[in-house]
C-alpha cells in the first residue's frame, strides 16, 4: 500500500508579487526551492494564511537570493502582495517507508523570505 505524505514545506513565506498575465505557476526563490528539495515543475499546494484560499499549481525557479514568491496566472487572483502563504509538496511512498520519512521543512524570515 502507498500513501501520500508531505515531502516539502516552506512555512509562512511572504508573497512578493502576483502577475495575472503570466502563463501560470508560482515563482520561488531558488534558495528556498533548494532548501525545501523542490524541483522546477513540481506540483505544489498553496495555503493562504490571510484569506484561507487553498489551491495547487507548479513551481518555477526564481532568481537566487531574490526573496521572490510570485503567484502567476489565475493563481494571482487568490493572493495579494504581502499575504503570508505556506507552500507544500507531497510524495507517494510505501506505508512502512513513510513511517520513517522526514520531510524537508523550511522556515524563512517572513520579512524578506531569507533563510537567515
Amino acid at each position: 500500500m502507498q500513501i501520500e505524505v508531505v515531502k516539502s514545506k516552506i512555512h509562512r513565506v511572504t508573497v512578493t508579487g502576483a502577475d495575472l498575465n503570466y502563463i501560470g505557476s508560482i515563482t520561488i526563490d531558488e534558495i528556498l526551492m533548494d532548501a525545501a528539495n523542490l524541483i522546477e515543475g513540481e506540483k505544489v499546494s498553496i495555503v493562504n494564511i490571510n484569506n484561507g484560499e487553498r489551491f495547487d499549481t507548479y513551481a518555477i525557479k526564481g532568481n537566487r537570493n531574490s526573496g521572490d514568491i510570485i503567484l502567476n496566472g489565475p493563481a494571482a487572483r487568490k493572493v495579494h502582495k504581502g499575504d503570508i502563504i505556506i507552500i507544500m509538496s507531497y510524495a507517494l511512498m510505501e506505508f512502512e517507508a513513510a513511517k520513517a520519512f522526514k520531510p524537508w521543512l523550511v522556515f524563512p524570515n517572513e520579512k524578506d523570505n531569507s533563510l537567515t
